[in-house]
């Protein structure tokens, strides 16, 4: 019998992106108990829905996947709500989650978390040595104190809840739309929107120089479900590929992949964000075995090629 198998499982934000792919592992992991709850009925950000949906629902673990989240541009306009919405949505579940008697708490963190210059590969222990980068400091801190809360419940409740940190996401069903988008969808849209208008040029924000780590979407799931079932640490646990590309490196790829043959003109007036993003992923390879399996450029053309048959039927 399976770790899964008698398990009821809520996936908060399991119609989104990430949570698309954590609902089929899943389900491929023998889990045959997934509630979603859809924002429309059950709207996070408010305690009486909370306590509606675990009474609901009775899950045994609770997947704590929903965020407001976005590229520089959308954490520059939306600082209050980034950190007030995700804040308020973690802390009430949570808490309600113990009330409930839920056995496992999974809260999904995120690389943004990390100090503005920590040294590459970031390391767990290296969480707490300095203030996030500036653009994205709400949403970071506001995801560090549910590693806080987690930490504290556990201390003083016995409370099992656990904290993978993940980098950036990418691959087919992300969000392409071009205020709130993270840097990979930016640009494929972008340069396929060049491509199709036979335009020359192509302007990137900032310098190209600043470095990032990007996790699959699949990959990304596959970890999730396996820190669900294997860590149990008050620790927090990163999970990424351990390889870092810089912004230039991979603008040129997309360009390359999208067919994009123009030039790329770079505005150094614009923000970087954080100079280099790459985590130390060994405590996931020891401790739960996984190894992302995607390259990057193999997952890019899976990602243009989605965005290519879907955008004309969908409201990307």
């Amino acid at each position: 019998m399976g770790y899964f198998d008698s398990k009821k499982v809520v996936v908060t934000g399991g119609a989104g992106f990430l949570g698309l792919y954590v609902v089929e592992k899943l389900r491929d992991a023998g889990c045959k108990h997934v509630f979603v709850p859809r924002s429309e009925e059950y709207n996070l950000t408010k305690e009486a829905n909370i306590i509606k949906l675990l009474a609901e629902t009775k899950p045994d673990i609770v997947i704590h996947l929903a965020a407001v989240v976005g590229g520089i541009g959308a954490n520059r306009l939306y600082p209050g709500s980034f950190f007030y919405k995700n804040l308020i949505m973690g802390v009430q579940l949570m808490e309600q989650a113990r009330l409930h008697g839920v056995s496992k708490f999974v809260s999904a963190g995120t690389i943004c978390s990390y100090p503005k210059f920590t040294p590459v590969p970031f390391k767990e222990s290296d969480l707490w040595n300095g203030y996030p980068e500036e653009t994205n400091a709400p949403y970071g801190l506001a995801k560090k104190m549910l590693i806080v809360q987690a930490q504290a419940y556990r201390a003083e409740f016995g409370f099992n809840a656990i904290n993978p940190l993940m980098v950036n996401l990418y691959g087919p069903g992300d969000n392409f739309d071009p205020v709130t988008s993270h840097v990979i969808p930016a640009l494929i849209r972008k340069c396929i929107e060049a491509v199709e208008a036979k335009e020359d040029t192509i302007e990137v924000w900032g310098t190209g120089k600043a470095t990032r780590e990007f996790l699959y979407v699949e990959d990304a799931a596959e970890a999730i479900v396996l820190v669900t079932e294997k860590w149990d640490d008050p620790d927090p646990i990163n999970i990424g590929t351990g390889r870092e590309i810089t912004i230039k490196e991979l603008v040129e790829l997309i360009a390359r992949l999208s067919g994009f043959k123009g030039k790329l003109i770079w505005d150094a007036s614009k923000p970087d964000g954080q100079p280099r993003r790459c985590l130390d992923v060994s405590k996931a390879r020891q401790h739960l075995g996984f190894n992302a399996r995607m390259d990057l450029e193999a997952g890019l053309r899976r990602t243009i090629d989605w965005y290519r048959a879907h955008r004309m039927t969908s409201t990307i």
